[in-house]
């Protein structure tokens, strides 16, 4: 074979490598609720031959919309392989509620509502709960919980890595005061907005759940006293411990079997 034409199959392989890679994109989506634009990575397989599943990434705190890939830089890889389209919003340090202290901060109405409406709307999604799974890391795990447990017929899976599932032993930390006071004088806001106490609003089979953290994260304990209550109230859920600590190389890891976990979702519905 000549020269010539090895150099015309590299090329052939090359452009078919290139045209068969995942987009990533970051879109401005406008809150009408916080009148104002929201930056979205959004990483969408070039190819697929169904409507898409979606797989909605929240960042933790001090993180922004370009955290997950950060992270986790083989997400376009997963994209193209699986056929998922990833999501991933920035929620600044809201804690994905809707602030009742700050009229200004309504994370929650903008991923669960609207930031649902443009992704379904610019993208070849699935439409539907079947097609929608959410988790996240530390602060992002416990909102995606919170959406999740507020707003079952729009996810049907949900996860949470090393999240911050019981926010009323840290007080003090991340910023968590200017969302809704001050613990002290704000208990019940903050009975009310820790997803640990959320789990009451769903019953068996509502969503498909997965939850993991590591030995030596300082958020094991309230994962424990989740995972606890699931089984108390006869909420199915995998619960997943092992080796590691609140840092990126186990989010880079765990985020692994969350996606496997809503794969098999997808696929059964």
């Amino acid at each position: 074979m000549s020269m010539k034409a090895l150099h015309l199959i590299f090329i052939c392989l090359f452009f078919s490598i290139v045209t068969e890679a995942a987009t990533v994109e970051t879109v401005k989506v406008f809150s009408k609720s916080m009148n104002k634009e929201i930056p979205v990575v959004i990483v969408a397989p070039e190819k697929s031959e169904k409507p898409l599943r979606t797989v909605y990434l929240l960042h933790g705190y001090g993180g922004n919309a370009n955290m997950w890939l950060g992270i986790k830089p083989n997400l376009p890889d997963i994209a193209e392989r699986d056929g998922l389209l990833f999501v991933c919003p920035d929620g600044h340090n809201s804690w994905y509620w809707d602030s009742p202290k700050d009229p200004s901060s309504r994370y929650e109405t903008f991923v669960s509502q609207e930031l649902i409406e443009y992704i379904d709307t610019h993208y070849p999604t699935l439409p539907a709960k079947e097609g929608r799974a959410i988790t996240g890391l530390s602060m992002g795990g416990h909102g995606a919980l919170w959406i999740a447990f507020r707003h079952t017929e729009t996810f049907g899976a949900a996860g949470s890595s090393s999240g911050g599932v019981d926010i009323r032993p840290f007080p003090k930390n991340w910023e968590m005061d200017k969302q809704l006071g001050s613990l002290e004088e704000n208990r019940e806001l903050w009975d009310s907005h820790t997803v640990i106490n959320q789990i009451d609003k769903i019953k068996n089979g509502d969503l498909a759940l997965i939850v993991d953290c590591g030995y030596g994260d300082f958020f094991f304990e309230v994962n424990n006293n989740f995972h606890a209550k699931l089984l108390e109230n006869a909420i199915n859920h995998d619960y997943i411990v092992r080796p590691g600590v609140h840092n990126g190389p186990y989010w880079k890891n765990s985020i692994d079997y969350q996606i496997l976990f809503f794969l098999k979702y997808f696929q059964m519905n």
